[in-house]
């Protein structure tokens, strides 16, 4: 096997880096602090061609693969988790599935925006009922001529209060066997009867916007369906799984953070007279860090290239969200216990990792979810 990243690969994670560090690192803080969205530098994240990566020249993409995007989700998300999350929905979640699923027309009018960074695009399928239960959807859209009627709410949806249009899961119809039939539909966001409030007090990827959306006789054509409306659920799990790997890449870049940071501050810091890195329980620390940081390097590249060769990657997805997301955590922690009194303190930053990190064990399927699909894939 060859691990080696190809020249197009290494050159965007160095211009992603060099952005991160230059842009987004400094600010990153007071991000968090004001829980502050930071339209300005996703304006340049989009200049940059960062937002179309995955996507072909001819939709207005960098005709990029999903090794090159996971590599950018990391080099964000190593400098701020909360730019990093939204950056990876609008991506994963807000257009990847109009490129897959979408019509020819869809993709000029809704992918294109998107791609060419003009606009920012969400996924609206979380319900106050229906969370890993995703097949508890009760949001409806009822055909009304060449109309659909949606009705229903969303929530903890990122990035709705600064997208053009979000895609909405609503329940179409029912099947055969009486089972509700759940499909996508491209809702944009200046339609009559959506209301979209962001009064979420978070503990963590507080500057990632992260919303509430009702849907009142929300009238859109039914052109906006997305997709197979008999398979709205199947290609939706589809989108879930190519993202995963995106959050994957998110936890190693906060993982990374706390292990350079731990590291760094392991040298510096003299007690009894020598550099704390030169204790054996210190070693310990930053060898585990080290070494889980490494795997989930490796699961996400799996998934990543297995996605790219059109092969079935749902398990290596899994894998590599569930590992890299509990690997941020762990991660993350040790940072804090490392720097000790320190690490409390915002201006060390660690804590804030811990905090970023959390959410990435819950959203895209939590942990939990993660091992089910994964013991499925077994065959179990």
């Amino acid at each position: 096997m060859n691990f080696e990243l190809t020249k197009e690969q290494e050159m965007t994670r160095k211009m992603v880096r060099d952005f991160a560090e230059a842009k987004i690192a400094p600010r990153a803080i007071d991000i968090d602090v004001n829980a502050e969205f930071p339209e300005d530098i996703f304006k340049e994240i989009g200049e940059l061609g960062l937002l179309g990566i995955p996507f072909p020249e001819e939709y207005g993409g960098s005709g990029g693969d999903t090794i090159t995007y996971a590599l950018a989700v990391e080099e964000i998300g190593r400098v701020c988790g909360s730019t990093g999350l939204s950056y990876a929905a609008a991506v994963s979640l807000g257009a990847s599935p109009i490129y897959y699923f979408g019509t020819e027309e869809q993709k000029e009018e809704f992918l294109k925006p998107l791609a060419e960074g003009k606009a920012l695009g969400s996924f609206g399928l979380t319900e106050p009922n229906a969370g890993s239960d995703a097949g508890g959807t009760k949001t409806t859209a009822k055909k009304d001529g060449d109309d659909f009627i949606i009705n229903g709410e969303k929530c903890y949806i990122t990035n709705a209060s600064f997208a053009k249009h979000i895609i909405v899961t609503a329940v179409t119809g029912k099947n055969d066997r009486g089972n509700n039939i759940i499909s996508a539909i491209i809702v944009p966001t200046d339609t009559p009867g959506l209301t979209i409030n962001s009064n979420y007090d978070k503990m963590g990827v507080r500057g990632s916007d992260t919303a509430e959306i009702v849907l009142e006789d929300v009238r859109v054509p039914q052109k906006n369906l997305l997709g197979d409306p008999d398979k709205g659920f199947k290609q939706f799990l589809h989108t879930l799984d190519g993202g995963r790997i995106s959050i994957a890449a998110l936890g190693l870049g906060i993982a990374q953070a706390s292990l350079d940071k731990a590291l760094a501050y392991a040298k510096e810091r003299k007690q009894f007279g020598q550099p704390i890195s030169s204790f054996q329980a210190i070693q310990f620390k930053l060898a585990d860090m080290a070494m889980e940081v490494d795997l989930a390097r490796n699961a996400i590249m799996k998934a990543a290239w297995l996605k790219d060769q059109g092969k079935n990657f749902t398990k290596e997805a899994a894998v590599a969200k569930l590992y890299a997301t509990e690997t941020a955590f762990r991660a993350a922690n040790q940072a804090i216990q490392i720097h000790g009194g320190y690490g409390y303190m915002r201006e060390y930053e660690v804590e804030r990792y811990l905090r970023d990190a959390k959410l990435l064990e819950i959203g895209e399927g939590t942990s939990e979810i993660q091992r089910l699909i994964i013991a499925r894939q077994l065959g179990c």
